[in-house]
């Protein structure tokens, strides 16, 4: 197998690269105070990112009133008019906090790297930050951890305690690859469920390196879309976009090549993988998502505030 990574100090840090741990994840609270989650996403809507129209903190139906001039047509009650002979006029109020829902991808090709750590090391701590963002922000934090062997979800609670059973979810099942080939339908029907679990106004987070991303997963993409704030994070290591030169034995758990990383295999490998990127972008910029990119050799915390820093 390939790998670029620079000798480690000891075998703590040769597991930190490849295995995320509980008390890693944790200590992630003190940099997350850095990602001001909640105020990046509303200034995001003025700086023509990918976000959707603000969904706004989940919304719950309060009381209908008389119409009023200068009332919304959309929030008309047609129920109550038709019944009382009165146009009336849907009224609503926010709940108190906004649930933010985590999706990480934990099948097998995030098991490898050959700079930084794995991404599926990387993933982890990224969703790490982000839930610890909302606590401290006072969301409600759920989410999905996925695999080629099925889907965890975590109902979106408050707290320590439930950003802790996320992290504790993530630390477990981020140990080894669940399976030993890639599930091409995985992220499919990951996606597919995650439009059942997650409830309207959510702010939703996918982290994933979204290879084998069909038609169907684009499809659950647009639906979560429609009815959340949405935003795509894609996680890759360098070589997946820069073959180096010569030739080089890689693999991720269960597969091992031999690559010739001559000047058309480059140029090739270049190509595909820029496909792959631009069909996420143009998938977030058509539902109004907004689309970061990541590598496994820089910080997750810098990844996030150059994704929520005003531009």
């Amino acid at each position: 197998m390939l790998n670029l990574h620079r000798k480690p100090r000891d075998a703590e840090d040769q597991d930190a690269v490849i295995r995320p741990t509980l008390d890693d994840l944790i200590r992630l609270n003190q940099p997350a105070k850095s990602i001001e989650l909640a105020r990046s996403t509303a200034r995001a809507l003025q700086s023509g990112q990918y976000f959707s129209a603000f969904k706004g903190r989940g919304m719950e139906f309060d009381e209908s009133r008389p119409y009023a001039h200068g009332d919304d047509i959309r929030s008309l009650d047609w129920r109550v008019t038709a019944r009382t002979g009165k146009v009336h006029t849907k009224l609503f109020r926010e709940e108190r906090e906004r649930p933010v829902f985590l999706s990480v991808d934990l099948r097998v090709p995030m098991f490898f790297a050959t700079r930084g750590v794995f991404k599926s090391v990387l993933a982890s701590r990224v969703a790490a930050l982000i839930a610890w963002s909302a606590c401290h922000h006072g969301d409600r934090i759920g989410g999905q951890i996925f695999s080629e062997s099925g889907s965890t979800e975590y109902k979106p609670l408050e707290g320590h305690s439930a950003t802790l059973r996320i992290l504790k979810g993530l630390a477990e099942r981020a140990q080894a690859p669940e399976a030993q080939s890639l599930r091409q339908d995985a992220l499919d029907q990951a996606l597919n469920e995650l439009n059942r679990h997650i409830k309207p106004g959510s702010l939703a987070f996918i982290i994933s390196d979204f290879r084998n991303l069909s038609s169907v997963g684009a499809s659950s993409l647009g639906r979560l879309a429609r009815q959340s704030t949405v935003v795509l994070i894609m996680v890759s290591d360098p070589i997946e976009r820069d073959l180096p030169q010569g030739l080089h034995r890689y693999g991720a758990p269960g597969e091992d090549r031999m690559i010739l990383g001559d000047e058309k295999s480059r140029r090739l490998h270049l190509e595909k993988f820029e496909a792959r990127e631009d069909a996420i972008r143009k998938l977030a910029r058509g539902h109004r998502m907004r689309f970061v990119s990541g590598w496994t050799n820089e910080e997750p915390v810098i990844i996030l505030q150059r994704a929520f820093r005003s531009r």
